[in-house]
């Protein structure tokens, strides 16, 4: 075996073999340097003072790391985290019930906070900034107001989509953040890392081919490694370089620059159908079979983000760049 090749000394029966994926601290996650730097001055000067951290709300696309940095958040500052998202909290009652019983301290996580219970929020306001919940007890003549003291807590707050978030809301969080996408040689040191703990033989040329082709996102990296190690276990005697991913992943149809079938299928029906556009969402979802929701949400930022296609006034239109990676293909 050749020293390119990083090679884990985990093994069951040694204590460390638990590690989990997800980073511990600050200083093992990996990217977004500016997001941690501020987060390393929020924690530092709350310790220093012995308070709760303030509210802390992050956005961005899923799979980035919001919930990683919660969890971290909770590690670094010795707390409790109880984690619920916003659709799970249906009454003010399922938000007091989780309000009262958390300590001094204490993180509540709530993901999706987009989707929310408006009427739950209103609730939410006076405990993130009084730390007070006012229920209303009974109805009609005999309705009273009970205003139930709270324990200081620490709300963060995540969200895929901050656009549906009210202006109250929103107001109400003094530290705010964006994740953004992770470069490849971002995304090939996770994947390094999380090949230690799997116990996987991979190289280095290895991870950054998968980097390449995830996305930006460190979960989608992540899950094509652990796709990429079935494919190896049961195709290359569990030995992971370059040419073993290339084909494990053209086994999903997953190209060098990370377009998968539908992506593909997108920038092919709009050229050959559509002539490169200007062409309708509602038109290329009845001409790929897919719901015009899921393309715009799903599939559409990458190939905008890649400059592949872009939107107009008059709909989506395939770009130059588009035009010539589907003729590359093609020839290939």
């Amino acid at each position: 075996m050749t020293k390119s090749f990083i090679e884990s000394s985990l093994t069951q029966e040694d204590p460390s073999f638990e590690i989990p994926l997800r980073p511990q601290t600050l200083q093992e996650f990996a990217g977004q340097d500016q997001i941690r730097e501020r987060l390393e001055v929020l924690i530092g000067a709350a310790k220093q003072r012995g308070d709760p951290l303030s509210h802390c709300l992050f956005t961005g696309p899923p799979g980035l790391g919001k919930t990683t940095l919660a969890n971290i958040l909770a590690k670094v500052m010795g707390t409790n985290i109880v984690v619920t998202s916003g659709p799970m909290v249906e009454k003010p009652g399922d938000l007091a019930g989780v309000l009262t019983n958390l300590k001094e301290g204490d993180i509540l996580f709530i993901d999706e906070l987009h989707r929310l219970n408006r009427v739950v929020e209103e609730y939410l306001y006076p405990a993130m900034e009084d730390f007070r919940l006012d229920l209303m007890i009974d109805s009609g003549p005999s309705a009273r107001t009970v205003q139930v003291k709270l324990n200081h807590f620490t709300l963060v707050g995540a969200t895929t989509r901050a656009g549906l978030l009210t202006a109250p809301l929103r107001s109400r969080f003094p530290f705010t953040c964006r994740l953004n996408y992770y470069a490849p040689q971002v995304l090939e040191t996770i994947l390094l890392r999380t090949s230690r703990i799997l116990n996987l033989n991979i190289n280095v040329e290895g991870a950054r081919e998968i980097a390449k082709r995830a996305r930006g996102t460190p979960r989608i990296a992540n899950n094509l490694l652990c796709w990429v190690r079935d494919y190896a276990q049961m195709r290359a005697g569990s030995r992971i370089d370059r040419s073993v991913v290339i084909h494990a992943l053209e086994m999903l149809d997953i190209d060098e620059v990370g377009l998968d079938e539908m992506d593909k299928k997108i920038l092919e029906v709009m050229l050959q159908q559509f002539e490169g556009g200007p062409v309708g969402l509602s038109t290329i979802s009845v001409a790929v079979g897919e719901e015009g929701h899921t393309i715009a949400e799903v599939y559409e930022p990458y190939l905008i983000m890649k400059g592949f296609i872009k939107r107009t006034p008059k709909g989506r239109v395939v770009t130059q760049l588009g035009r010539q990676h589907v003729e590359q293909k093609q020839k290939v």
